[in-house]
C-alpha cells in the first residue's frame, strides 16, 4: 500500500528544527517533503504569497501550513488541487499531531445532558431568566432548572416557564415544596427535582420525566421503592442518590451510585456536581474531570450544576468540555488524554515550544534589531541581534531594552513580557502576540477581535522602528 506524502510548509528560521524533528520521527507511515516559501516566518505568509512560491504541480497528498497561518485554505485547495491544513501552533506539538490518524479528535458527541440551576429564580423577574438562559444554553445546557427558595413566593412561575419553553428551552423546577411542583408539572415543565415516593403520585397521567431522591438522606431502600413506584406508573424518570461535600458523606455518596447502578443497571441516572464544585475551594476543572469520569462509568447520563461561587463561574462550560473528552476517550477505550487541553487551565502538558539550546540556536540566527520573546525551562528569553537575555522577572528586562523614546514600542514589550512571566510561572505555552490559552476557563477571544488586536500590536511595533518592522513579517515583494 502506498504511503501517504505529506508537504510541509515553513521558513526561514523554523526549517532546520523542522527538519531534525521530522528525521527524529525515524520510520513514519508517511513519505514527507519540506517546501521554504521564502519568507522567515511562514505563520505569517498570506495566500497570496503561498500562492506565488509554492512550485506547482503539488503532488503531495496534504500539505500542512504553521497552525498559525491564516491563509485561506479552501482557496489554496482548489488552487493546487491538494488538500491544506493547519497543523498545531507550536513545531513541539507536530508529533502528536502527526500520531494521531485522521482527522483532529471529534468531540460533538456526548451521552450526558447538563441541568443548568438559576438557584434564585423565583426572586427574579421573567427577562432577567431569559437572559441568564441564554448565556447557559451557549455555553453548553441542555435544560434550564429554575431554583425555588424557601419561603419565597413565586407567582410568576407559571409564565417563566412558558416564556423558556417560548424560545425552546427545556425546563426543570427544582423545590421541595409540594404546591410548587404541582404549579410547575400543570404549567408544562419537562422535569421536577425532585420527587420521592410520597409525592410521587404529582406525575401520574402526565408526560413528566422526574427526578427521584429517598425520602430521607441516605435512605436508599426508601429510592428503591420511588423507582419501582414510577416503573409500575410506566414513568420515565432519573434517580438520583445525592453526592455529598467532603467531610459531609463524601465517599460513601459515591458508593451509593456505584450500588445504584448495579441494582439497576438500565436506569436513568442524575448527579449533582455543585456540593463538590461549589463547597470545595478548589479550581472547578480538575474536580469536573473526577466526577465526570465516574459518571462516564457508571453511565449517570444527567449533570446538574450550579454557579453560584464566583470561582465556579465556568462551570458549565467545563462540564460540556469533559463530557465531550470522556465519551470520545471512552469511545476510542482510551485513557482521556490528547483529546482536549480545554480543561488544563492552569498548567500546559508541554509548557515550553522549544529548548534553552533551540532559542539560543534561533536567537543565533536573527540579523535584525526586532525583539523577539519565547519561554523556556530557562526562563524568559528576549533577543535580537545585539543581545540575548534570559530572566524570570520581567521588570529586569527594563535597563537591557533600548528602544529610544518610543512609548508605544515600550508599552507592547512591557504588556509581552508581563504576559511570558505569567505563562512561565504557571508552566502555560507562551506565544508572542497571542493570548494565553487557559482553556474553558476563560472566554475565547473572536476571530475579529483577535485580528483587531494582532494588528493593533503590529502598528505599536511598526510605529518604533519604521524601517525595521518590529515583526519578522514576510515582504510582499520578496
Amino acid at each position: 500500500m502506498a504511503r501517504d506524502r505529506i508537504l510541509f510548509l515553513t521558513g526561514h528560521l523554523a526549517r532546520p528544527r523542522l527538519e531534525r524533528l521530522l528525521e527524529g520521527l525515524g520510520d513514519t507511515d508517511f513519505e514527507w517533503e519540506i517546501a521554504d516559501i521564502g519568507v522567515k516566518v511562514a505563520a505569517l505568509a498570506t495566500g497570496d504569497i503561498i500562492e506565488r512560491r509554492l512550485a506547482r504541480p503539488v503532488t503531495a497528498d496534504r500539505v500542512i501550513l504553521p497552525g498559525r497561518c491564516r491563509a485561506d485554505l479552501d482557496r489554496l485547495s482548489q488552487s493546487f488541487g491538494a488538500p491544506f491544513e493547519r497543523g498545531p501552533d507550536e513545531l513541539a506539538d507536530l508529533p502528536a499531531y502527526l500520531g494521531r490518524k485522521g482527522p483532529p479528535p471529534d468531540l460533538s458527541q456526548h451521552a450526558m445532558r447538563i441541568f443548568a440551576e438559576i438557584v434564585d429564580a423565583s426572586a427574579l423577574p421573567v427577562d432577567d431568566v431569559l437572559v441568564r438562559a441564554r448565556a447557559m444554553r451557549a455555553e453548553g445546557a441542555d435544560v434550564i432548572d429554575l431554583g425555588c427558595l424557601p419561603d419565597t413566593p413565586f407567582p410568576h412561575l407559571e409564565e417563566m416557564i412558558a416564556a423558556l419553553k417560548a424560545e425552546g428551552f427545556a425546563v426543570s423546577v427544582d423545590s421541595a415544596d409540594r404546591d410548587e411542583l404541582r404549579r410547575a408539572i400543570a404549567a408544562g415543565a419537562d422535569h421536577v427535582l425532585s420527587l420521592t415516593e410520597e409525592t410521587l403520585d404529582l406525575a401520574e397521567g402526565t408526560n413528566l420525566m422526574p427526578v427521584l431522591v429517598p425520602a430521607k438522606p441516605h435512605d436508599m431502600a426508601s429510592l428503591e421503592r420511588a423507582i419501582d413506584k414510577a416503573r409500575a406508573m410506566g414513568l420515565r424518570f432519573m434517580a438520583d442518590p445525592i453526592l455529598d461535600p467532603i467531610h459531609f458523606g463524601f465517599s460513601a455518596s459515591l458508593v451509593r451510585y456505584h450500588q445504584l447502578r448495579e441494582a439497576y443497571p438500565d436506569i436513568e441516572i442524575l448527579m449533582g456536581t455543585g456540593n463538590l464544585t461549589e463547597l470545595t475551594d478548589a479550581d472547578t476543572s480538575g474536580i469536573t474531570a473526577m466526577l465526570l469520569g465516574i459518571c462516564s462509568e457508571l453511565s449517570i447520563g444527567h449533570l446538574l450544576i450550579v454557579h453560584v461561587s464566583p470561582h465556579t463561574r465556568r462551570t458549565i462550560a467545563e462540564h460540556d468540555c469533559a463530557r465531550r473528552m470522556l465519551f470520545a476517550a471512552k469511545r476510542d477505550n482510551a485513557l482521556p488524554r490528547g483529546y482536549t487541553s480545554g480543561l488544563l487551565q492552569m498548567h500546559d502538558i508541554r509548557p515550553f515550544s522549544a529548548s534553552p539550546v533551540e532559542v539560543d540556536e534561533l536567537a543565533g540566527d536573527v540579523k535584525d534589531r526586532n525583539y523577539r520573546i519565547q519561554t523556556s525551562s530557562a526562563g524568559i528569553h528576549l533577543y535580537n541581534r545585539d543581545m540575548h537575555a534570559i530572566e524570570t522577572d520581567a521588570f529586569e528586562f527594563f535597563p537591557k531594552i533600548d528602544v529610544g523614546g518610543d512609548v508605544g514600542h515600550a508599552f507592547y514589550l512591557g504588556a509581552e513580557l508581563q504576559k511570558a512571566e505569567i505563562a512561565w510561572s504557571l508552566g502555560k505555552r507562551y506565544a508572542q502576540d497571542n493570548p494565553l490559552d487557559f482553556g474553558v476557563g476563560a472566554p475565547k477571544l473572536r476571530e475579529e477581535d483577535r485580528t483587531r488586536l494582532e494588528k493593533a500590536g503590529h502598528t505599536l511595533k511598526a510605529k518604533s522602528e519604521p524601517k525595521s518592522k518590529s515583526r519578522a513579517e514576510p515582504d510582499p515583494k520578496e
